[in-house]
């Protein structure tokens, strides 16, 4: 398989399933509105929505949601060129799935901001939820670079109270998983911990590519470099 061929499609395949997954539950589901996946409690479809960075976390207003919809697009646009270069130089499949997953996750959270504040009407609140439209004849909810993220997938696997004698969380509630998020922010988180595990060997494969480059290339001189003498003196001493 070309390398190129295995990045396009590992790139294609999660942005579909990303973007299949976060118009379904925009346009079935009431902002805050949940239920179990298979009849298990731990796994659940949640819709929530965010103007921030992944699982749910925000930052700093519009004006912070329009800098983080930018600097998205910048970043984006650095992983592309790298993964393009990382393509021509024949890196290996592990180094470009690990780059794809984080490439197609970030993506995948820009079209977001990107199109769906254009393209839907608000979801509401999670006090007045209500069903959103697609391409609404009163426009939007709300311009581009300011639409939120859909995050749907929740996985509370248990809960319960820290011990008493523990230090600050002593006696507190907490919940394990509790963050939503979606396949973007999941493709993302895998990427990063690929490069985490990989990461000597990524290394390593980064400072042979570089030995290569800077390898002197030696050049071939096909001319005799012995001198040839036709004076009679020459011949007679040989």
């Amino acid at each position: 398989m070309k390398r190129s061929h295995f990045v396009l499609g590992l790139i294609f395949f999660i942005l579909i399933i990303d973007q299949v997954l976060k118009i379904w539950v925009k346009l079935n589901m009431p902002l805050g509105d949940s239920f179990k996946v298979l009849g298990l409690d731990w796994f659940r479809i949640h819709f929530t929505e965010n103007k921030g960075m992944a699982f749910g976390m925000e930052f700093g207003g519009d004006y912070g949601k329009l800098f983080l919809s930018l600097f998205r697009i910048v970043v984006v646009g650095f992983i592309a060129y790298f993964l393009n270069k990382l393509v021509r130089k024949k890196a290996s499949f592990l180094l470009l799935a690990c780059i794809s997953l984080i490439f197609a996750g970030a993506l995948g959270n820009i079209l977001d901001s990107i199109f769906y504040g254009v393209c839907f009407s608000d979801s509401g609140t999670f006090h007045n939820p209500r069903l959103a439209t697609f391409m609404p004849s009163e426009g939007g909810y709300a311009g581009v670079l300011y639409g939120k993220v859909v995050d749907m997938l929740y996985f509370p696997m248990f809960e319960g109270f820290w011990p008493k004698w523990m230090p600050f969380v002593g006696g507190k509630y907490f919940m394990f998983f509790q963050p939503i998020f979606n396949i973007a922010d999941s493709a993302i988180s895998l990427g990063v911990f690929i490069a985490i595990v990989f990461y000597r060997r990524f290394q390593r494969e980064f400072d042979e590519q570089q030995n290569v480059s800077n390898e002197p290339s030696i050049a071939v001189d096909n001319s005799d470099s012995t001198p040839v003498n036709n004076s009679k003196d020459s011949i007679d001493q040989l």
